[in-house]
């Protein structure tokens, strides 16, 4: 399954108590080694940093996890990551309803302190493109304008001998 760069989702995974850290090593290490960095391209635990001072004044800069037993995994998901993620020592489980993963929104990660990566759709305004899928499959247009989050594109398709502006969701259009 070829993956474009709007699948990459988050992605929540339980862990044994105490071994976030561990988990988020090892998988980075399992990604590593497999070659994996276009298909898994973040691991994030959320913490959070506070200061200690001991009995002797001295301070020391402590970390508490926000959300305990828990790591979020940037990725496309396919059969082979699914594995790769699922088979990392002490991960329980991804997820989701009767155990199959559900991604999350970028926001609801970037509110736990994570860089969410916005990826480029691959077209600029200007660009002739074709509809994939979708109500509008086969009318061709132009980009007119490319959300923020890059994940939907406004096309100006001619319907009815007008141009009409639909706004699409960018892995249904192919430039051509």
């Amino acid at each position: 399954m070829a993956g474009n760069s709007l699948d990459y989702r988050w992605y929540v995974i339980a862990t044994s108590s105490g071994y976030e850290k561990r988990v988020k090593e090892n998988l980075e290490k399992k990604i590593a080694n497999l070659g994996l960095q276009d298909k898994i391209t973040d691991v994030f635990v959320p913490v959070t940093q506070y200061e200690v001072t001991d009995s002797k004044g001295n301070v020391k800069i402590k970390e508490e996890k926000v959300i305990p037993n828990y790591v979020f995994v940037r990725m496309i998901m396919t059969d082979e990551t699914w594995h790769v993620v699922f088979n990392t020592e002490n991960t329980l489980n991804f997820v989701g309803a009767d155990n199959k993963p559900e991604p999350i929104a970028d926001a609801e990660v970037e509110a736990l302190g994570a860089t969410v990566h916005v990826e480029k759709s691959g077209f600029e305004t200007g660009d002739q493109v074709k509809v994939q899928s979708g109500p509008m499959q086969g009318f061709e247009g132009t980009v007119i304008a490319i959300s923020e989050d890059q994940k939907t594109i406004t096309v100006n398709v001619n319907v009815f001998g007008r141009e009409t502006p639909v706004e699409i969701e960018a892995t249904a259009l192919l430039k051509i």
